[in-house]
């Protein structure tokens, strides 16, 4: 996070930078129950890795970190 918006990650075992302008998402967004009284918060995004290979990426942030929700090629 660079300014509390994502600039880079490692997912699969690979490192992505992100390579567009981030969408902040909302509870509204995910199929999954709220994890607190804020609920879950998270950003769309593209990354694109070292070799060129592009996917965007759902990203929420839990009690325990950031994690994946779900990537699109």
């Amino acid at each position: 996070m660079v300014d509390d918006i994502p600039s880079r990650m490692v997912f699969a075992g690979r490192r992505w930078k992100v390579s567009d302008t981030p969408t902040r998402l909302r509870d509204s967004i995910w199929s999954a129950a709220p994890e607190s009284e804020r609920g879950l918060y998270g950003w769309r995004f593209q990354g694109t890795d070292d070799e060129g290979h592009s996917l965007v990426f759902d990203v929420f942030q839990s009690e325990d970190g950031w994690h994946v929700h779900h990537s699109y090629d």
